[in-house]
């Protein structure tokens, strides 16, 4: 069972392709977009960042960058992409929940932290797809049977 949650799945090629485009997307959009951002301006934001799990401001962030900069990565190359897009999962979760408190619109609107959320859990149930590090890293002999399906 362990080694199902790295083995991408055989789908199509279509399919395939339409998982690395949501990788890239997503992935790439939530890295240069936010992670980066966090991560260029860690000590002007520590003092005002959130802390909705009450461990402190400076772990809220460290824990938020390494999501939105480590597992973002993960998820664009798609190696354990099912483990990167849990990791976004959460910290997406936390903020549309705890911190945007379910808003939708209005000035503190979650409804990007939501999008976002979709994504990754689509991610996590879908995995890498053929063309990702997964494949590579963990198909093994099954490899040449998943790529001739489709």
């Amino acid at each position: 069972m362990f080694k199902k949650l790295f083995i991408p799945s055989d789908d199509s090629d279509l399919t395939s392709m339409a998982l690395l485009v949501a990788r890239l997307w997503f992935g790439l959009s939530m890295l240069f977009n936010h992670g980066l951002d966090k991560l260029g301006h860690f000590k002007d934001s520590v003092g005002t960042f959130p802390d909705p799990l009450g461990i402190g401001q400076e772990a809220s962030l460290v824990l938020v960058i390494m999501a939105e900069v480590g597992a973002a990565l993960l998820l664009t190359v798609g190696f354990m992409t099912r483990v990167a897009a849990s990791v976004l999962v959460i910290d997406m979760f936390v903020a549309f929940l705890m911190v945007h408190k379910t808003a939708m619109s209005g000035p503190q609107s979650g409804e990007l932290a939501f999008v976002y959320l979709a994504g990754y859990v689509m991610l996590v149930i879908a995995g890498g797809g053929l063309f990702s590090l997964d494949t590579i890293a963990f198909a093994g002999t099954d490899r040449g049977r998943i790529q001739k399906r489709g």
